[in-house]
């Protein structure tokens, strides 16, 4: 399995305390990248289960436990969505786990559903922490527009891939479509990069495409985002044309 890129760095540690949200985004990508790498496998037609991918798969099971323990202690209001958000995690777990003793085609059944999985529970958590801290997680870099927020969201889903023909560079999504312009927007931000030749071709006998996947900035982007409340927007306050009395206009009229 490919080395994780979204795991924050011992000086970023120092001063930023991943949230339940965070640790979720980060999950998402780890999930991302595991069955990338099943996929990968499955079509060089290794049958054999492997050992980077047990480890991963195990690894991937306590990475979930641990952020069920975060939510938990974070007391959030017990809501329904929450309820079944951490049911349906506990369930990865039990799949993500049973997982890593399997050959690849059914290791990868048993994971399709993850990412997916991890980001539905991620907005949900993330909702209930916006509902229980009014003002929201701040982090340094976080402003982002609408757009920007958006394909965030979508790279964190696993639905972005980048890949070139004849010198041009495109992307592809299978949910909303990201921009490559706002892909180099969000490169030069530091919020995504591009892991060359680790996602399955566009088509039959194509080359591998680059997975963008979200930077540890670009996961504290995220997060913060969606648990801070969105700006109250004002109407810009007019000026209203002073009233002038009968008297004052027979007299400018003279």
């Amino acid at each position: 399995m490919t080395a994780d890129p979204t795991m924050p760095s011992a000086d970023a540690a120092l001063f930023e305390v991943p949230t339940p949200v965070d640790e979720l985004l980060r999950l998402a990508g780890a999930f991302t990248r595991h069955n990338d790498a099943l996929d990968i496998a499955l079509r060089a037609e290794n049958t054999a289960p492997d050992a980077a991918h047990s480890t991963s798969a195990r690894d991937l099971g306590g990475g979930v436990l641990k952020v069920l323990r975060a939510i938990q202690d974070q007391r959030l209001h017990p809501s329904d969505d929450l309820t079944r958000a951490q049911v349906r995690l506990r369930q990865l777990v039990f799949l993500t786990v049973s997982s890593a003793d399997q050959p690849p085609a059914a290791a990868r059944e048993l994971t399709a559903l993850a990412t997916k999985t991890v980001m539905d529970s991620t907005m949900i958590v993330a909702e209930e922490t916006l509902r229980a801290h009014s003002k929201g997680h701040h982090a340094a870099g976080a402003d982002l527009t609408a757009v920007q927020k958006s394909a965030l969201t979508e790279i964190a889903r696993g639905h972005v891939v980048a890949n070139s023909t004849l010198g041009r560079e495109y992307t592809r999504s299978s949910g909303s479509k990201v921009l490559m312009s706002t892909l180099r927007r969000l490169e030069a931000k530091h919020l995504v990069s591009r892991t060359a030749g680790t996602a399955l071709p566009a088509y039959v006998g194509g080359p591998l495409q680059d997975r963008v996947q979200l930077t540890p900035a670009g996961i504290t982007a995220l997060g913060a985002a969606l648990t801070r409340p969105e700006p109250v927007r004002t109407a810009p306050k007019v000026t209203g044309v002073p009233l002038v009395s009968p008297a004052q206009a027979t007299a400018r009229s003279r």
